[in-house]
């Protein structure tokens, strides 16, 4: 067994309390040993005058839609979704997604994120690019049958159906999958009626995006009767391990039945304000005990995957929503960005303790915002960067090391991304 201790600095405990600790991790098995005083380990990486945090989990985005960061801005999902996401994808190639895929992770190694759920295309450059970089993921296809013929619109299903069955447990199990219908609205029913009993068969769970706007609510509303997430219960898309993005327009109805089907919810704050979609009743979630994540979203709808951004977010449009100053405190934004989403997405991670993965981030506390040391909860939450992050650690291997990365080649991953980002707009606009 080969152990690494993280020592000389302040640790995160599951219950939200700080206290000075060393960290003690079985590299072989990547996991947690102890934490507390640790006398001795063949590895040592330094977290003097740091905090040592759960890894955060980005519960859902795009990650190759880094190369569409600033290319299409201030406008309405629906238009910008059709008029300019969508045919700039359609360009894609798989080289494409591995260098934006690639420019994702090297950004969330450097902001402390060490496990992520990504709905793209090319999933199998996605799951190779993964187990490259080392982070932890949930990868799956998405799912669009809207506008397309019977015969396209069920190859893509199937698609989806073995992507999630052919990288199930790859990277060394680092990987997991679901089927990824991209929402309610975008796939026919048909294809849901003959598809989620296979997923079912398959033992994965579902993804897809609901709720994200009144447009998605108003025509299910209207053609059926019902809210969208009682539709997805009636398709038997509301299963313990599925989960959620957006989740923006809940009414009590289905909060409830978020809670009564342990379905999670990731909530991406900042897409939903850039793309004027609305206000999520996290609190309200919080409350009826439904599963809360924390998600960035694609590049292109934030622009950034720094999840220390995304609390803040949360927390500020949280109390804006809820019209309360005390609604969606510190710690449950941090919760949300750690044990929360890793929850949602089936991780043992999330946490600092015995027997969890080892999946960390070292935040250096030195820096003049963060100080003084009054509450690091808070300072996680309402201060801190992605560019505090000293070290990142996944499944017990050092991804980062003193804002080097160690996994991923950053000058070579940048240079890439820009050339491709360049050509593949040139290719749209043709």
């Amino acid at each position: 067994m080969t152990t690494l201790r993280i020592a000389g600095g302040q640790v995160l405990g599951p219950d939200m309390t700080v206290e000075r600790a060393d960290v003690l991790i079985d590299q072989d098995d990547g996991t947690i040993l102890a934490v507390g005083d640790v006398a001795d380990a063949d590895e040592t990486l330094d977290a003097s005058d740091g905090l040592v945090i759960p890894g955060l989990v980005n519960a859902h985005c795009h990650a190759a839609m880094t190369l569409l960061r600033g290319y299409a801005d201030d406008k309405p999902l629906d238009s910008w979704l059709r008029e300019d996401v969508w045919p700039v994808e359609a360009a894609l190639t798989p080289e494409d997604v591995r260098a934006g895929t690639e420019l994702g992770m090297l950004e969330m190694i450097k902001s402390g994120t060490t496990g992520f759920a990504d709905m793209y295309f090319e999933v199998d450059e996605v799951a190779e690019a993964v187990e490259e970089a080392g982070l932890r993921a949930r990868i799956g296809h998405g799912v669009v049958t809207i506008g397309k013929d019977e015969e396209v619109a069920r190859e893509d299903f199937e698609t989806s159906l073995a992507i999630a069955e052919e990288f199930d447990g790859a990277a060394d199990g680092r990987i997991k999958t679901a089927v990824m219908p991209h929402s309610l609205t975008t796939v026919g029913e048909e294809y849901l009626d003959d598809y989620i009993s296979r997923t079912r068969d398959l033992g994965v769970p579902l993804h897809y995006h609901a709720n994200e706007t009144r447009d998605e609510v108003a025509p299910i509303v209207e053609e059926r009767g019902k809210r969208p997430l009682e539709y997805a219960r009636e398709k038997g898309m509301t299963g313990e391990s599925d989960f959620v993005a957006h989740g923006v327009h809940v009414n009590t109805t289905e909060i409830d039945l978020l809670a009564e089907t342990g379905t999670g919810v990731i909530h991406c704050p900042a897409s939903n304000m850039k793309l004027a979609s609305g206000m999520a009743p996290v609190q309200a979630m919080l409350d009826a005990g439904v599963t809360v994540g924390l998600g960035t979203d694609g590049a292109a709808s934030n622009n950034d995957l720094d999840m220390f951004g995304e609390m803040r977010d949360a927390a500020m449009l949280g109390k804006l929503a809820a019209n309360d100053a005390s609604a969606v405190a510190a710690e449950s934004v941090v919760e949300m960005a750690t044990r929360g989403s890793a929850t949602a997405l089936g991780f043992d991670s999330g946490r600092i303790e015995e027997g969890a993965n080892a999946d960390l981030a070292v935040i250096d506390l030195s820096s003049a915002h963060l100080v003084p040391h009054h509450d690091l909860v808070s300072h996680l939450a309402y201060a801190a960067r992605g560019s505090d992050v000293r070290h990142t650690i996944c499944d017990g291997t050092v991804l980062m090391a003193d804002r080097e990365p160690l996994t991923l080649d950053e000058d070579s991953v940048m240079e890439n991304a820009e050339k491709r980002a360049k050509e593949l707009v040139e290719r749209a606009i043709e």
